[in-house]
C-alpha cells in the first residue's frame, strides 16, 4: 500500500469490495484483482514446512484471509502458521509433505483476492488501485497512465505511461503527486519539468 508523501510503506493490504451492482457479463468473468499478502522464502526441515515472509500490517494476518493463490490466481493453498523464526513464519502449506515440494515453491509469492480485505486507511492506497488510472496535469490535461508502482526502498514511485514518449518514474510524495481521486479514475501529477525552482 502507498501513502503519498511517506517513504517506505509496508502495510500493503487495505482495502474493501462493495457489492450489490448489476455487473455486465465481461465483468463477471474477469478475473479478481490481487494483492500479494507475503513470499514463500523456502523450505524448513524435512516435513514440508516453508519459510513465510508477511507482506501484511499485521504479520500473523497473512493467514487470516482464507486459500491464497500465485500471482496468476491458478493454484491455490491453505496456509496455516506454525511458528516464528527471526523474521519470518514458518508455515504449513496444505498439499505440500516434504522439503522438496516446500523448496520447489521457493520465490513464490501469494495473493488474495481484493474483495477479502479491509478498508484503506485515509491517504492509503493499495498498488492495485493506482495501476490503471490516469495522471492528469494541473489544467486537467491527461498526461499518461500509472501502469506500475515500485519501491526501491527509498520510497513509492509511479511508472506513468505519457500519451506520446518512453516511461516515466515519478516520485509518490505530496510534492508531486498532490492529489489522487480513486473514485473518478485518476491522480494529479507535478512532472519534475514542471516542479517549481527552488530559491
Amino acid at each position: 500500500m502507498a501513502e503519498a508523501g511517506c517513504g517506505v510503506v509496508t502495510d500493503e493490504i487495505r482495502d474493501f469490495i462493495r457489492s450489490g451492482f448489476a455487473l455486465p457479463m465481461a465483468a463477471m468473468t474477469a478475473p479478481p484483482k490481487l494483492v500479494s499478502i507475503g513470499k514463500i522464502l523456502g523450505a524448513h526441515g524435512v516435513k514440508g514446512l516453508v519459510k513465510l515472509a508477511s507482506f501484511t500490517a499485521e504479520p500473523e494476518d497473512v493467514a487470516a484471509y482464507g486459500p491464497v493463490s500465485d500471482k496468476a490466481g491458478k493454484r491455490k493453498w491453505t496456509v496455516t502458521l506454525q511458528g516464528w523464526n527471526k523474521d519470518h513464519f514458518l508455515a504449513r502449506i496444505k498439499g505440500v509433505e516434504t522439503r522438496e515440494q516446500a523448496e520447489a515453491l521457493r520465490g513464490t509469492e501469494i495473493f488474495v483476492s481484493r474483495a477479502m480485505l479491509p478498508e484503506a486507511e485515509t491517504g492509503h492506497y493499495y498498488y492495485t488501485d493506482l495501476i490503471g488510472i490516469e495522471a492528469r496535469l494541473e489544467d486537467g490535461t491527461v498526461y499518461g497512465k500509472v501502469t506500475n508502482v515500485v519501491n526501491y526502498g527509498a520510497g513509492d514511485i509511479l511508472e506513468i505511461q505519457p500519451k506520446t514518449g518512453k516511461k516515466e518514474l515519478i516520485s509518490f510524495a505530496n510534492a508531486t503527486v498532490p492529489k489522487v481521486n480513486l473514485a473518478e479514475g485518476w491522480l494529479l501529477v507535478i512532472p519534475p519539468e514542471l516542479e517549481p525552482e527552488k530559491a
